[in-house]
Order: structure tokens, then sequence, then C-alpha cells
């Protein structure tokens, strides 16, 4: 166990997990550092998590923290230094035609669900997380957990498209999770709800959205790293890399 400093100076408890199969590449071993779930984490701990490469799912804030690898990096967008490129551009100009987008507070939506379990089935059918029982998605996506939660539903028509859980901080907003209709993936509704994230926050006069951890070796994450200009933790501190350039930590000192 560690202690890390939260809000105002005070220390916060963290743990670390044994060794257990990584979720994301096979074969190999992984650690997690979590937070004391017993915690109270306010808004300006919860930042200072986020600056220092943390990510929430559900009520558990945790970071990787397996020996040797470096594997998983945390990005964030500094939403004043992005350009879209061609195909972002595009997407949003497709998709804002016909799509609304509305603000929520998190709360046990039947339509949403199913949604989500739809989801589930079409990306995830063999993960952990295939069974999308209403139990699992409250506490992963929809329970209190001590922060500003807002949900944005992306509807086009009256079909709801996709839903993006989005957590509100004093320093930026942070994507928890998206999850969209299989049959309208010839949208690309995570690009657009990403796309509107970075809005939102502009608007709101926050520098950053967080977009939780990238695995150049996992196929199904490279659409986080082609957000540009993004920041990517080592560690120690945020490095910054525009288009085309290629996300290159020095080893060991990721996240």
């Amino acid at each position: 166990m560690n202690r890390n400093p939260g809000s105002q100076g005070r220390p916060i408890a963290l743990y670390l997990t044994a060794e257990h199969p990584c979720s994301y590449l096979p074969g190999l071993p992984a650690r997690t550092l979590f937070v004391d779930p017993l915690a109270r984490i306010e808004a300006p701990t919860f930042q200072s998590l986020l600056e220092q490469g943390f990510r929430r799912s559900g009520s558990h804030i945790y970071r990787p923290a397996c020996r040797g690898c470096g594997a998983c990096v945390s990005l964030r967008v500094p939403v004043r230094a992005f350009e879209p490129d061609r195909s972002q551009r595009r997407n949003f100009r497709f998709n804002a035609a016909e799509v609304t987008v509305t603000d929520h507070p998190p709360s046990f939506e039947p339509e949403h669900f199913a949604l989500y379990q739809r989801y589930l089935q079409a990306r995830h059918p063999e993960g952990s997380m295939a069974e999308g029982t209403a139990e699992n998605y409250r506490d992963f996506l929809i329970d209190p957990w001590g922060g500003d939660t807002r949900l944005l539903e992306f509807r086009l028509g009256e079909r709801l498209m996709a839903v993006a859980v989005t957590d509100l901080t004093p320093g930026g907003l942070s994507a928890v999770y998206t999850f969209f209709d299989p049959d309208l993936s010839r949208r690309a509704p995570g690009t657009f709800a990403i796309l509107c994230q970075i809005e939102a926050a502009r608007g709101l006069g926050l520098p950053y959205l967080y977009l939780g951890y990238w695995i150049e070796a996992c196929g199904k994450m490279n659409y986080k790293a082609r957000f540009r200009t993004l920041e990517a933790w080592n560690g120690r501190t945020w490095e910054r890399f525009g288009p085309g350039q290629p996300i290159r930590l020095v080893p060991g000192e990721a996240a």
C-alpha cells in the first residue's frame, strides 16, 4: 500500500493487486494500482488523479502498474490545440447534420440498457463484460461514485444511436465509456462522440478531454491515437504529440 496526496494535501491510500492475466495482451501478467474504495474522492482529488494517469471504472479509480511493461498509455486531448483531420471533419459534418445530442444526469433507462447489451454482444461477445447484466451496468456506468457524471445521448431522429458516459472535472472532461447501435457502425459513432466531447470541453472552457488508456498493439484502441494534437502520460509528465508523430515514450516510464 502506498499513499498519494489528495486534495489539500490529504493522503489517499493506494493498493496494489497481485499479478493477474492481462485483459488486453494475452499471455502477459498485469498488476493494478487502485485508490482505496472507501476514500472520499472530491472533485479536486479526482482531477489530480486523472493528471497522474489514473482512470475510473465504476467506483474504482485505478492505474496499471505492471512489471516491466508500459503498454497502457493514458491519453488526453488539449482541446484548444486539437485540429480534426479530414476523416474526422467528414464524420462530424455527416453526423451533426442529422444527429441530436442531449445531456442527461445518470439514471437507469431501459432503452440505454438495451442498447448497451446489444453493443456488448456485437463488439465484445467473448469478453468478461459480455453478460451485460443490469447490476453490472449500474455498477459500471450509472451508480453514484462521488463525482459529477453526465450521459450524452445521441439520437438519429427518434432512434437511439449512442450514449457517451462522461465525467465532468475542474480541469476537463473524462470519456468514461461509449456504447452505440452496432447497426449504425458506418457512422463511426465512437469517433463522433469524442468530437462532441471535445466541443463540449471547449464550450465549458475546460482544457482537456481525457481518453483513458491506449495500447498500440490493441487494434480496438487505435482510434484514440488519431485525435491530434494529443498528450500521453509517461509516468512523470505529459508529452505532446502532433499530427503524424508516433507515440514513443521511454520504456518503463509509462503508467
